[in-house]
């Protein structure tokens, strides 16, 4: 369960494979897939398919985000430990993540944009979660899906700076939370945060099933601390939330997701109308 969070007082941590990896040898990781992996053109993607590599700051890779224990919200560096990103709402006030990464009662932050400590867009905290039926009564892996809203608070990265009566989409924009989309449909974004690392990594991949309801990305190095990460298609459409089987995966190379349909769409239509 290489994505699985775990509790450590009110702060919640992630265990990648193999223990706590240091940041010398993730560069390398992405040095190498960059270098090895394949490199064949992306006819409906931007970029190679299948190569790793740390995300510029844009206003797509804004919407991203890493969550942190609320005790963590004046010291951010190295405390993230899930990926989150922003999707439209009536509220404009909706984060998407991993069901896994919502567990447990302890407050959380997200940091949208979050890079080397710094919080470009502010702090948001972290209120009401939504969770499908499947994972609440049993933790279904086909149910590893998880809406939040979120609010403005100041504190690290100067959420004030930018006005709390502002929304989180209103400052980073959103994308559309897509349900219903065939897998391998087309090619998909997938970024996210490392816990080895203060910065995002992205790859894009062209995703395939596993089973008829999970399915499969082969992209490097997304190791613990990624699970929630968004699978974004090229109309700016969230199609997967990394996690699901395995809470995401067992090994960096291959990561899972829910195939997104009738409960991930009426979860969403819950959390979306509740503002």
């Amino acid at each position: 369960m290489k994505r699985t969070s775990r509790i450590a007082s009110s702060a919640r941590r992630t265990r990648p494979r193999g223990g706590s990896r240091p940041f010398a040898l993730f560069g390398a990781m992405v040095l190498l897939a960059v270098t090895s992996s394949s490199v064949a053109a992306a006819s409906d993607g931007p970029g190679p398919l299948g190569v790793t590599v740390v995300a510029s700051a844009t206003r797509q890779s804004a919407r991203v985000g890493a969550l942190f224990g609320a005790d963590r919200a004046s010291t951010l560096s190295g405390g993230h430990f899930c990926t989150a990103s922003v999707v439209h709402s009536e509220g404009h006030d909706l984060i998407v993540t991993a069901a896994h990464c919502l567990g447990g009662s302890g407050a959380l932050v997200f940091v949208p944009g979050y890079r080397n400590g710094k919080a470009p867009y502010g702090v948001w905290k972290v209120g009401r979660r939504f969770q499908p039926d499947g994972w609440s009564s049993g933790q279904r892996e086909d149910s590893d899906i998880a809406f939040a809203t979120v609010t403005a608070m100041g504190g690290a990265g100067g959420a004030g700076s930018r006005g709390s009566a502002r929304s989180v989409e209103d400052v980073v924009g959103a994308n559309r939370f897509a349900a219903g989309m065939a897998t391998g449909a087309t090619a998909v974004t997938v970024t996210g945060y490392p816990s080895a690392t203060d910065e995002p990594i992205t790859c894009t991949n062209r995703p395939t099933a596993q089973s008829a309801t999970q399915q499969r990305i082969a992209c490097p190095s997304f190791t613990g601390g990624t699970s929630g990460s968004p699978w974004v298609n090229g109309d700016s459409e969230v199609v997967g939330v990394l996690g699901g089987h395995e809470q995401g995966g067992t090994t960096a190379d291959i990561s899972y997701s829910v195939v997104l349909r009738r409960e991930a769409a009426e979860l969403y239509r819950d959390a979306a109308g509740d503002s």
